[in-house]
């Protein structure tokens, strides 16, 4: 099994910026990518950014610009830096793990953005 542990996550006024990373332990051993989603209140997951093992980064229109995510050295780590955050930015991010045919979620971390 994979055992995704995300962190980073919390209250910040609009303009503001966070960190967010997701550890990856356990079966890891033929990642295809990883990635972050985020699910608002009464609204669908929604991918905001992913990067795959060879460094192909793809992003969600509405943080392009804003929104880095990038990952550590053994490609077992994915960070998402948010930068100008706004409001609309509150969700519940979440972290994803794809390996060979499976998909792997974290627990979810709450980020409000609000003043």
């Amino acid at each position: 099994q994979v055992q995704l542990v995300e962190s980073g996550g919390g209250l910040v006024q609009p303009g503001g910026s966070l960190r967010l990373s997701c550890a990856a332990s356990g079966r890891v051993f033929a990642i295809n990518g990883m990635g972050w989603y985020r699910q608002a209140p009464g609204k669908e997951r929604e991918l905001v950014a992913i990067i795959t093992m060879v460094g192909y980064t793809n992003y969600a229109d509405s943080v392009k610009g804003r929104f880095t995510i990038s990952r550590d050295n053994a490609k077992t780590t994915v960070y998402l830096q948010m930068n100008t955050l706004k409001p609309e930015d509150t969700a519940v991010y979440y972290c994803n793990l794809q390996q060979e045919s499976d998909s792997y979620w974290g627990q979810g971390t709450q980020v409000t953005v609000s003043s």
